[in-house]
Parts: C-alpha cells; sequence; structure tokens
C-alpha cells in the first residue's frame, strides 16, 4: 500500500545494475554476492578458523549451500526461527566460536531486534550478523521487504559495528575483516550480482575506515553499499557541468570515518549523503549528527524521506524517492549554492569554488 493518496503507477522494467556496468565497462565487472559470501567462509574455515554459520531456512536464498557441502558440521539451520538463530549463535560465540548468522536484512533488524540487542549487544558477544536483501533491493517484494531502517535500529544499539560494502571485493574483505574483529559486527549487503568499482591499488577494507575514490574540491559525495557507482556516475555528470565532486566510500557506517568526513567538509565545504536506506538514522543522519557538532557544513541526504516503500524495480524506486542520479546532481548544485550563499557571495579561484557556480 503506497503512502497518501498518490494513484499507483506501474513499475517499469530496467535493470539499474546493468546500466551502471554498461557506464564503463573497462572499470566494471559483475561478482554474485551470494557466491562471494559462502567462497568467504569456506576460505576462513579452510585456513582454521573456528567459524560456523548460523541459518534460518535460506540457504539456497544465501547462496551458502556450498558451505554445507563442503562443512556440514559448521552449518546449523534452524528454520523460519530467525530469532533462535541469534541466540544460538550468541551461545556459539560463548563457546570461543566465530558464529554468522545470514538473513534478510528486515528480519535481523526488526523482527531480531530484541535478540540482538540483548543476546549479541548488551553481551558483547562475538557474533556476526549479515544481512542481505537490504533497502529497496528487494524490488517487486515490496514495502514488508524492505529494511529502510536496519541501520537506524543497529546503530542506536551500543557495541554495534556496521559496515556496507559496494562490491564483492570489498564483501570478501568485509568478511574477513568481520572475523578478526572480536565483538558484534553487522554486514548490510543486497542480493545478487553487484557492479565492481574497487581498483586493485586501493585500500583494502577495514573497520572505521573509509576510501576516497575519487578527487574534487566543490563538493563530496559520501555514499555507502549499492548507491557508490551512482555518485560516481553522479560525479561524471557534475563533471561535464564544469563541477568537481569528491566521490567518498563510506563503507564503515559504525565507526564512522570522522576524520574523513571533516576533512572533506572542510576541503570541499558542500557535503551529500547517499544511500539505500532512510534519511533517519542511517549514514545521512551519522554525518549530520557529527558534523553539526564539529563544523556545521551545507549537507543533503539523499534517501527514503520519513515514508514507507513501494513495490516496483529498484530503478523505479530510487526515481520515485528521489534517490537517482539526477538527483543527486542537483543536490549537489543545491549544496554548492548553499555554500556559496553562506559565504557571502562568489568566491573566486583562489579560494576552491568558481565563482561562476
Amino acid at each position: 500500500m503506497m503512502n497518501g493518496s498518490e494513484p499507483k503507477k506501474a513499475a517499469p522494467g530496467g535493470d539499474t545494475l546493468q546500466a551502471m556496468i554498461a557506464t564503463d565497462k573497462s572499470a566494471l565487472f559483475t561478482d554474485s554476492t551470494r557466491a562471494t559470501y559462502a567462497q568467504a567462509l569456506i576460505d576462513l574455515i579452510d585456513e582454521g578458523r573456528p567459524v560456523v554459520l548460523v541459518e534460518a531456512d535460506l540457504m539456497k536464498s544465501a547462496g551458502t549451500a556450498p558451505v554445507q557441502q563442503r562443512y556440514p558440521e559448521r552449518v546449523i539451520d534452524v528454520g523460519v526461527a530467525e530469532q533462535n538463530a541469534v541466540g544460538i549463535a550468541a551461545g556459539l560465540a560463548d563457546m570461543g566460536l566465530i558464529p554468522f548468522v545470514d538473513t534478510f536484512c528486515v528480519l535481523l533488524s526488526r523482527r531480531c531486534a530484541d535478540q540482538v540487542w540483548m543476546a549479541v549487544a548488551f553481551s558483547n558477544m562475538n557474533v556476526k550478523l549479515y544481512g542481505l536483501y537490504s533497502g529497496f533491493t528487494t524490488g517487486t517484494n515490496g514495502p514488508t521487504h524492505q529494511s529502510l531502517e536496519d541501520l537506524a535500529i543497529f546503530r542506536s544499539f551500543p557495541n554495534m559495528v556496521i559496515v556496507e560494502p559496494a562490491d564483492c571485493k570489498e564483501l570478501r574483505e568485509a568478511v574477513r575483516a568481520a572475523a578478526s574483529y572480536v565483538g558484534p559486527v553487522y554486514i548490510r549487503s543486497v542480493r545478487g550480482d553487484l557492479p565492481g568499482i574497487l581498483q586493485e591499488n586501493e585500500p583494502d577494507f577495514e573497520i572505521g575506515k573509509a576510501a576516497l575514490l575519487r578527487p574534487g574540491g566543490d563538493v563530496t559525495l559520501l555514499a555507502s553499499g549499492i548507491m557508490v557507482p551512482l555518485a560516481l556516475q553522479a560525479a561524471e555528470e557534475l563533471a561535464a557541468q564544469g563541477v568537481e565532486a569528491r566521490v567518498v566510500n563510506a563503507r564503515s557506517i559504525k565507526p564512522l570515518d570522522e576524520d574523513m568526513v571533516l576533512r572533506c567538509a572542510r576541503e570541499t565545504g558542500a557535503v551529500v549523503t547517499v544511500e539505500d536506506h532512510g534519511v533517519i538514522g542511517g549514514l545521512g543522519g551519522a554525518v549530520a549528527e557529527y558534523l553539526s557538532e564539529v563544523l556545521p557544513t551545507p549537507l543533503k541526504r539523499i534517501g527514503v524521506r520519513d515514508q514507507f516503500g513501494d513495490a516496483g524495480t529498484f530503478e523505479w524506486l530510487i526515481q520515485k524517492y528521489g534517490m537517482d542520479v539526477p538527483h543527486i546532481v542537483a543536490a549537489a548544485k543545491h549544496v554548492i549554492s548553499m555554500k556559496i550563499s553562506s559565504q557571502g557571495g562568489p568566491r573566486n579561484e583562489s579560494s576552491g569554488t568558481a565563482s561562476s557556480r
């Protein structure tokens, strides 16, 4: 059901991920998150790590059947009982094992909120939560399956670490980083293929650290997860209009890379956050909270604005909710104009922002 009285529209077809890939085939590739996650777990077990997989009747959906086939003694399938899965994982962690629990983001965050709070976060257990089907990537399954609040829920839990890989290379590294980190970790991911955006010479994934993907001095686009390729595409369009946008992959939501955020705010003077999540409590909320205390900066948050979702393709949904490339470009121009206005008028070239903007 849609909010308000707006009539329901048919959701057009389209594959945004394929469109992203088509923009630069020489730099982008596709990989399956499900296969990547399963192989990352197998690699850790091969190395002798005490990893245990706790499933909730999603072995096929999560793509973890290869783990079951190779290491059946390391897999516990509790059936359709996600809350039990979290409780069992906490018990396994108390025994010195490293349990990974995977299910849909909405189930981990909304259905299991109390179990995660009590058994994992409050108890500071070494449990790893892998949420798939994030944000609008659930598509035509509709609002009940869309996780637009999971970051807000888990960010409010002390002891929780939250990361959101942007491609499968980063996902492999995030799983390994989570296994090495002692304490609760939530990995937010999509289910399906992702375009590769990271170059081999870029720094490996590290909890608490963002990654600079593109330099620029006029505005910063801070994006996470599946929205990172859209931010890069928006930066290309802005560059064609004479605006140099810096793009940062904010892959660690909590802890936030405050040093990177502060440096970008100081050097560009304008920030846009881009996320497949509600603007309340997610990446945009974290950045706004931090900058409001240390360096108030013109800021625009791209995300869902205090609404429930709708059913449709990912491409249609991000258009409907103002999260696609044209909206990112418009937001960047808006914060640049705010920056110029707050400075009392156009700045000269030596100050870093062209007076014509």
